[in-house]
């Protein structure tokens, strides 16, 4: 049994809520696997860093600078003095603020680089695992990492500066208190305890109410996800209604979350400014008792003051800042879990390239089984569920094989078509000989021209081997972009001889005009049958020695098909075809039919023999004839 991945690619059933989740603080794995992204960018880091100090420094030098003006130069009537420490004030200020900008740009640059690196790697990986990993890993939870975590992670630069910053800031200002009067920067940090406990009471809710605000929108796009996809059953059905209802419970979750975690954003402000103003009170309860007792200057009082206000500050952004880097690390986390999933299906060191093919094909005792994880999950999401009845998560549970001691011989040039009931194996059988899957050694073997496929390396195969899918997909770009797609080079004529060898004769003469005339994206208004010819020429225009068919005829209508059938008589001359198809009709003519049933080989012969022996292939011949009314 072979189910495709994008039988259920596109199913949104809170494919994202597994990304919403918090990490620790600091993850050493996490950074240690981070740094190799960093390193192409540490001189732009190295700036911004410089950059956060020359920043944090002119916010610490302001409130002194305006103490030394006060208490040095407006008290002792030095106005020369007062104009120089002006002068630095505004210096400073000044380069605080260009300071602040090249801090923002250059940890911009490092951020925007790692994620194009990231991106770029994560994609590079992705096109190397194998099969495997796509039957069982959802399609949106892919694109969590790719996008969502990605981005996340790209923040983290971003906050670990920012996060040194705050307390560089926070340490400065402490010193700077305790330097210019020991005593009343005492008393104006009695309030940090109460801080400490505002904290540690707010933080618990606010990551859960975070964390209710990401799974409420992950579930709300996988129900977008799910609704846009099945479009067109939705409104066969006449699901409007119901599903508006449920989406609106969806949205209703959300918007509810949403107005929780503002309440406990909103509510800490309130409760820091109170406590600043406490602390502020404090320093002028005491210092002013103090200034009158000439025990401390008024400029220190002044400063004082401006520092307190920018202690509480720092405190707000680190506390947000602790949310987002659990976030950062859990995302990082998920990347490089990701990264580290190594592909089933490698080629040997030694691997050798195959030379032209003739085409022939030779099974050899070929049995296959598919791990009990990755059987489970095709099962349970048909069934649109994820959880596992039976097995264990890393497929260590055997269950029965799919294929079953098979052996045949495929002759270069021969057309053969594989049939049988649903289930029997057919799929996984051309996806074997395509080696998208590996065949365990003790499990039989399969040749080309001799060659053991496992033996050779995969581009080499597919190279001189094209296939067809009974689900026609087309890229982005022009009808021209997705028949030259593996093949840029094939010329035009080439090309269009290609994509007319399916195509009805009364418009051969017209085609290679609306090919070269079709504009970007048009693949997306042509027909199933349409897209299905096109698939067809791409696959031709490789000019392989293997062609598989895997159903590649069954949603096109019977007189299309009839032409394809036709054009193909003249296109596989020379070429071994291996084509899977239930209408029995359109393979009568193939040289050799091998019927499969629950993974074993029952029936091999040609169509007028099998009819003669009665047997599966007779049955299921006379259930199809019957069912298309006499067929073709």
């Amino acid at each position: 049994m072979m189910m495709h991945g994008h039988a259920f690619s596109g199913r949104g059933r809170g494919e994202d809520v597994d990304g919403d989740t918090f990490g620790r603080v600091y993850d050493r794995r996490v950074i240690l696997r981070l740094m190799p992204y960093v390193r192409p960018y540490r001189k732009t880091a190295i700036f911004a860093f410089i950059a956060m100090l020359v920043y944090t420094g002119s916010q610490l030098a302001i409130p002194f600078l305006l103490k030394l003006g006060i208490d040095d130069y407006i008290e002792q009537g030095d106005f020369r003095g007062l104009l120089a420490v002006g002068g630095i004030f505004i210096a400073v200020a000044l380069g605080g603020l260009v300071a602040n900008y090249f801090q923002q740009m250059f940890m911009a640059r490092v951020g925007l680089g790692m994620l194009y690196d990231l991106r770029r790697a994560m994609f590079a990986h992705l096109q190397k695992l194998s099969l495997s990993y796509y039957d069982k890993t959802a399609v949106g939870r892919i694109m969590s990492r790719v996008q969502g975590d990605v981005w996340q992670l790209q923040e983290l630069m971003t906050m670990v500066i920012m996060t040194a910053a705050d307390l560089l800031s926070l340490t400065g200002i402490v010193v700077m208190l305790l330097i210019m009067n020991l005593k009343l920067g005492l008393i104006t940090m009695v309030v940090l305890p109460i801080l400490a406990l505002t904290m540690a009471i707010w933080q618990p809710f606010a990551v859960k109410a975070f964390l209710r605000v990401r799974t409420a929108i992950s579930i709300v796009n996988g129900a977008l996800n799910e609704n846009i996809t099945g479009v067109r059953v939705v409104q066969s059905l006449n699901r409007q209604p119901r599903n508006l209802e449920m989406f609106d419970e969806k949205n209703t979750e959300h918007l509810n979350a949403n107005l929780r975690a503002g309440k406990l954003s909103s509510s800490l402000l309130p409760a820091v400014d109170i406590l600043t103003a406490v602390a502020i009170v404090l320093a002028i309860f005491f210092g002013s008792s103090m200034v009158s007792g000439n025990e401390l200057e008024i400029g220190v009082l002044i400063a004082f003051i401006m520092y307190i206000q920018r202690f509480f500050d720092p405190i707000r952004n680190l506390t947000m800042q602790y949310t987002q880097l659990q976030r950062s690390m859990a995302s990082g986390a998920r990347i490089f879990e990701l990264l580290d999933v190594e592909p089933d299906l490698v080629d040997n060191p030694d691997a050798s390239r195959l030379p032209q093919l003739k085409g022939d094909v030779v099974l050899k005792d070929l049995s296959f089984s598919y791990s009990a994880s990755e059987d489970i999950v095709r099962l349970d999401r048909e069934a649109g569920s994820v959880n596992s009845r039976n097995g264990t998560a890393n497929g260590a549970s055997s269950v029965p094989d799919v294929l079953k001691h098979l052996s045949l011989h495929i002759n270069p040039g021969e057309t053969v078509a594989v049939v049988g009931p649903t289930g029997a194996g057919k799929t996984t059988l051309v996806s074997l000989i395509s080696r998208f899957y590996d065949v365990p050694r003790e499990k039989g073997a399969i040749l080309v021209d001799g060659y053991d496929i496992r033996d050779v390396t995969r581009s080499s195969l597919a190279g001189q081997m094209s296939m067809v899918l009974q689900e026609p997909f087309l890229f982005s770009g022009t009808v021209r972009d997705n028949i030259k797609y593996n093949h840029p080079g094939a010329s035009d004529e080439h090309m269009i001889e290609a994509s007319e060898g399916g195509r009805r004769p009364r418009h051969h003469h017209a085609t290679g005009r609306r090919v070269r005339h079709l504009p970007r994206g048009a693949g997306v208004e042509l027909s199933l049958g349409q897209r299905q010819l096109l698939s067809f020429a791409r696959a031709i225009v490789a000019d392989p020695r293997i062609l598989i068919l895997d159903e590649a005829t069954a949603n096109i209508d019977s007189y299309t098909e009839m032409l394809i059938q036709q054009a193909l008589q003249k296109l596989l001359q020379d070429r071994t075809a291996i084509v899977i198809a239930h209408r029995l009709s359109t393979i009568r003519g193939a040289d050799k039919i091998v019927v499969l049933n629950q993974g074993e080989i029952v029936e091999v012969g040609t169509h007028a023999s099998l009819m003669e022996q009665d047997g599966l292939y007779a049955h299921l011949y006379s259930m199809n004839y019957a069912r298309d009314g006499g067929g073709c």
